[in-house]
């Protein structure tokens, strides 16, 4: 009898442990995703360096044109690294998989500096945010405010992470509002000129940016790697996570830390992307299939990356228009954004 029972269990159930990755299934599931987002990855960066371009291939023109859009993928690249380690890591310590590091105003800070910039300095001053220093300053006023911001409410008994996002939408908002009061002040020509750097746009980022932006990335995101445990562990939530050892207030100002520079680098870099941390790691999750950061942080910079080269590809040889990529991003990024809340009736 026990002899018939253990041949009835499925062969499933015999194999599963309890590994990031509990069964066959998963682990084939897995390799088939990471495989396809790998060749997604490499087809279109590919395209994007290769195809359409003037010049006869291997002259010095061809080489000049190919390494001019070899910047272009490589600040996808750091764009896609630095907003699906951020949201999948907020997400995690928020334990809600609505919101977006962009609740905390790095979108609407830099919205106010931007303006402010060509407010008091005219269009001369879209010219004086340029340069290595100005990429600096910008990145560590978001960070610093930042810091401010998480060490204030969430020090003392009654700090709690609820209050401080609830906090940074109200500081987004005002900080929206003062930007909007700017704009409205301004000519035409000095409007028109601010608009074209309110939206997400690779042609915002500088060459000159990299070698400060690479490190910084490489920092913030292997820490966040490192802490891959941890954020399993918080993902628990608070209690659990206490209950298990960790020093729960330690790890999340921590990870906050290295969020908010994430965020800023991104921001700095192309202006606001507000949907695609969160399409990137809404479609992560799917494909993953594992609460594992290990395997979650690998296949978000994939997805992300093919996001934002894929929209890039397919606008500039398809439609002609790569100029309005972050707006379709943003759109499909909304509408995904809106039925994943209907679908689960709450924020």
């Amino acid at each position: 009898m026990t002899q018939a029972l253990k041949a009835s269990k499925p062969a499933e159930a015999a194999e599963r442990s309890s590994a990031a990755l509990p069964s066959k299934k998963a682990r084939r599931r897995f390799v088939i995703f990471t495989t396809i987002l790998s060749v997604l990855a490499v087809g279109f960066a590919f395209g994007i360096l290769m195809l359409d371009n003037p010049m006869p291939f291997g002259s010095d023109g061809f080489k000049r044109i190919a390494k001019m859009r070899m910047t272009n993928v490589t600040v996808m690249l750091i764009v896609a690294f630095c907003q699906a380690m951020a949201t999948v890591s907020f997400q995690t310590i928020t334990n809600n998989r609505i919101i977006t590091p962009s609740i905390m105003g790095f979108e609407s800070l830099y919205t106010v500096i931007q303006t402010s910039s060509v407010y008091f300095l005219g269009v001369a001053g879209v010219v004086a945010l340029q340069g290595r220093g100005q990429f600096v300053l910008q990145v560590a006023v978001m960070v610093v405010l930042a810091l401010l911001l998480y060490g204030w409410l969430l020090r003392g008994r009654y700090g709690n992470l609820q209050i401080m996002l609830l906090v940074g939408i109200i500081i987004g908002g005002g900080l929206g509002s003062v930007s909007s009061f700017m704009q409205r002040l301004m000519t035409p020509s000095e409007f028109d000129v601010l608009t074209a750097r309110m939206f997400g746009s690779i042609s915002n980022a500088d060459a000159d940016y990299l070698p400060i932006a690479i490190p910084l990335c490489l920092i913030a995101g292997g820490a966040l790697w490192m802490k891959s445990r941890h954020l399993n562990l918080m993902a628990l939530g608070r209690d659990t996570a206490v209950g298990l050892g960790l020093n729960y207030k330690r790890e999340l100002m921590q990870v906050l830390f290295f969020v908010s520079i994430l965020m800023a680098v991104s921001t700095a870099l192309i202006g606001p992307m507000t949907f695609l941390g969160f399409l990137v790691a809404t479609l992560s999750y799917q494909f993953a299939d594992t609460y594992d950061h290990r395997k979650i942080f690998p296949i978000a910079v994939l997805v992300g990356f093919v996001v934002l080269t894929g929209a890039y590809f397919v606008m500039k040889n398809v439609f002609y228009a790569q100029g309005v990529v972050s707006i379709i991003i943003e759109m499909v990024g909304g509408v995904t954004f809106l039925i994943v809340m209907l679908r689960k009736g709450r924020l």
